[in-house]
C-alpha cells in the first residue's frame, strides 16, 4: 500500500471517529441515573394526560414539528379505574356522603395492558420512531388518583412506567425508589439538562406540608442543582411549580401543586438561588388546560413554568359544546397573578382548556440565545407563548438593577396567588354561591306564588 493511499484512509478514518463523536456520543453514571449526549438539541416538545382508550389525533402535530426530544410529564395512561359519578344509591362516589371512593387502582395485568394500548397508537409509533422519549408518572399512571407515598403497588407500577419507556434492564431508575432522572444534552455552551422529578413515590399528604419528594430525592436533587453549570436547564414536574389555582378556587376545586406545600416549594427555589444556576425553568402537566405562569421573585431572575395538560384530557372536553364559551368565562375570572398574559394567547385569559401539548425552540445562533415556550393546539397553532432570551434567566447582583429593569412587570409577578385579598382571591366561590342564592330565592318566591295563585283560585271557587 503507497504512502498517499494509507494518508487518504488514515484521514478518511479519522474523518469518520470525529463526525460519530461529535454527532452522537453518549456516556451513563449509574450512581447519579444521569445520561449524557453530545448532541445539540434545539427542538423538544411534552405533554401530559393522555388517555389511552380516547382518540389521540395530536400526535400528528407533535411529530410533525419534528422534537428530538419528547417528555412525558406524567398521566401517561390512565392506569386506574373510575367509579360512575353517582350522588345517590347504595354505591354513592361525590358529595359528602358519598361512602365509596371514585378511582381504584387497576391489576398489573390492567396496566400493561393500557400501557401497550397507548404504544400502539400510530401517531405516538411515528413520533417514538423519530425523537427520543423521555419521561416521569404523575397519579392516574402511578397507580391511583392524587395517591402519594402511601400507595401500595408503585413498586410494580414503577417496572411497568419504565417498560413504557424503553428504559435498559440495568439502569440505576430500575433500582431506586422513585423514578426520578436527569439527562444532559450537547456540548459546553449549547448543553441542555433536563432533570425530571418523581413527585409521588415520596410524596406526604396534601395539606400536611410536608415533602414531596423525599429525602433521597433532595439529595439527588441538590447534587444535579449544584453540579457543573449549563446553558440551560429544564426541570419537570408533573404538578405546577409556580401556579396555585388551588388558593383562588377552593373550596369549588382543589388542585396538587407545588403552592400546596410552600415549605418545600420555597426550599426548591432556594437551592436554585444558592447553586448560583442560570437558565432554569419548569415544565409541567397535570390540570387539563395549558398556560405558562412566571414567578420574578425567588432567584434574581424570572423563572417560567410552562404548563401543558392535556394531549387527550381537557377542561373543555368533558362539557357540552354550548358551555365551552362559559367554561372560558370562568377562566377569565379566576384570579393569577403569575400567569403570562399577552397578544400571543388565543383567549383573553390566556389558559387553553383544549387537547393540547408544549414544544421548546432554541436559537442558538442568535445573539442572545433566544428560547420559543410555546403551547400548541392539536393542529400544532400557538394557542400561548413566550419569547425569552437567555441573558434574561441569569441572576443580576443588584437588586436595584432588577427592579428597574422589571417595572411594574416584576411587581405583577411577585405576588402569589395566596397572598391576594380574600375577596380577590375567593372572588369566583363568592360568584358562585351569590348566584347559587339568587336562583334559590327565585326559586322560593316562585314557589310561594304559585301556593298563593292556587289557594287564592281554591278559595274564589269555594265562594262562588
Amino acid at each position: 500500500m503507497g504512502i498517499d493511499q494509507r494518508l487518504r484512509r488514515s484521514r478518511w478514518w479519522n474523518a469518520v471517529v470525529f463526525i460519530g463523536m461529535v454527532s452522537f456520543t453518549v456516556t451513563v453514571t449509574s450512581s447519579d441515573s444521569h445520561e449524557k449526549q453530545e448532541q445539540v438539541v434545539s427542538r423538544i416538545a411534552f405533554g401530559s394526560c393522555s388517555n389511552q382508550s380516547a382518540p389521540q389525533p395530536i400526535w400528528d402535530a407533535v411529530a410533525d414539528f419534528r422534537p428530538q426530544i419528547f417528555i412525558w410529564l406524567g398521566d401517561n395512561i390512565y392506569g386506574d379505574s373510575k367509579r360512575p359519578f353517582k350522588v345517590f344509591g347504595r354505591e354513592r362516589t361525590v358529595g359528602p356522603w358519598k361512602n365509596v371512593p371514585r378511582f381504584v387502582p387497576s391489576s398489573e395485568q390492567e396496566m400493561k395492558a393500557r400501557y401497550e394500548k397507548a404504544k400502539s397508537s400510530p401517531g405516538y409509533i411515528r413520533l417514538h420512531q423519530n425523537a427520543k422519549v423521555i419521561g416521569t408518572w404523575d397519579d392516574h399512571d402511578y397507580g391511583l388518583n392524587d395517591a402519594g407515598k402511601e400507595f401500595q403497588g408503585k413498586i410494580t407500577n414503577q417496572k411497568l412506567l419504565l417498560d413504557f419507556l424503553d428504559e435498559p434492564q440495568d439502569s440505576p431508575r430500575r433500582k431506586q425508589a422513585g423514578v426520578y432522572v436527569s439527562y444532559t444534552y450537547g456540548p459546553v455552551g449549547r448543553d441542555i439538562k433536563i432533570v425530571l422529578l418523581d413527585t409521588r413515590y415520596h410524596r406526604d399528604p396534601v395539606g400536611s406540608d410536608g415533602t414531596i419528594l423525599g429525602n433521597s430525592q433532595w439529595l439527588w436533587l441538590e447534587k444535579e442543582i449544584k453540579g457543573p453549570p449549563t446553558a440551560l436547564t429544564i426541570i419537570g414536574s408533573s404538578i405546577q411549580v409556580i401556579s396555585n389555582l388551588s388558593a383562588t378556587i377552593h373550596p369549588l376545586f382543589a388542585m396538587e401543586s407545588w403552592g400546596r406545600f410552600p415549605k418545600e416549594r420555597d426550599r426548591l427555589f432556594k437551592l436554585i438561588a444558592d447553586s448560583k444556576r442560570a437558565g432554569v425553568f419548569f415544565l409541567s402537566g397535570d390540570v387539563h388546560f395549558g398556560e405558562i405562569t412566571r414567578y420574578d421573585c425567588a432567584v434574581g431572575y424570572p423563572l417560567y413554568d410552562v404548563t401543558s395538560s392535556g394531549v387527550t384530557q381537557s377542561v373543555e372536553e368533558v362539557v357540552p359544546p354550548f358551555l365551552r364559551s362559559f367554561v372560558r368565562f370562568v377562566a377569565l375570572l379566576t384570579p393569577s397573578t403569575m400567569r403570562v398574559k399577552g397578544q400571543h394567547c388565543r383567549y383573553k385569559s390566556c389558559i387553553y382548556g383544549q387537547p393540547n401539548f408544549g414544544t421548546i425552540e432554541i436559537d442558538w445562533d442568535s445573539h442572545p440565545v433566544t428560547l420559543k415556550l410555546k403551547v400548541r393546539d392539536k393542529e400544532s397553532i400557538m394557542v400561548t407563548g413566550v419569547d425569552v432570551s437567555l441573558t434574561e434567566l441569569q441572576s443580576s447582583n443588584s437588586e436595584s438593577f432588577d427592579r428597574e429593569k422589571a417595572g411594574h412587570d416584576n411587581q405583577k409577578h411577585c405576588t402569589l396567588e395566596v397572598s391576594l385579598p380574600w375577596f380577590v382571591r375567593y372572588r369566583l366561590a363568592i360568584l358562585f354561591f351569590c348566584t347559587l342564592i339568587v336562583f334559590l330565592v327565585a326559586f322560593l318566591v316562585l314557589v310561594y306564588t304559585c301556593f298563593r295563585l292556587f289557594r287564592l283560585e281554591g278559595c274564589k271557587r269555594k265562594h262562588d
